[in-house]
């Protein structure tokens, strides 16, 4: 419908103008404002992957990257004495 109205048109301007202002803008607004829900689902299905992502990095980390809090190594077996004889 919006072609022929383009058609009738006295010029080939006044013609295209008709054709992009009457038919293709409306539609791309029309596409573009129904895609929203999807835009906005995509979105937040991305923040949850991310946020699953640090979560599993956070958990996989090994022990001895974690530093213990009373000052002492992680693993008593593997620390270092100062004096071999105790």
């Amino acid at each position: 419908m919006t072609l022929m109205m383009a058609i009738t048109e006295e010029t080939v301007v006044a013609g295209i103008m008709t054709f992009f202002f009457y038919g293709v803008l409306p539609t791309l607004i029309i596409l573009y404002v129904s895609g929203s829900g999807q835009r906005r689902r995509r979105r937040e299905q991305e923040t949850r992957d991310k946020l699953a992502a640090m979560q599993a990095r956070q958990a996989a980390k090994p022990a001895s990257d974690a530093r213990p809090e009373s000052g002492q190594a992680a693993d008593p077996a593997t620390s270092v004495r100062a004096n071999p004889d105790q």
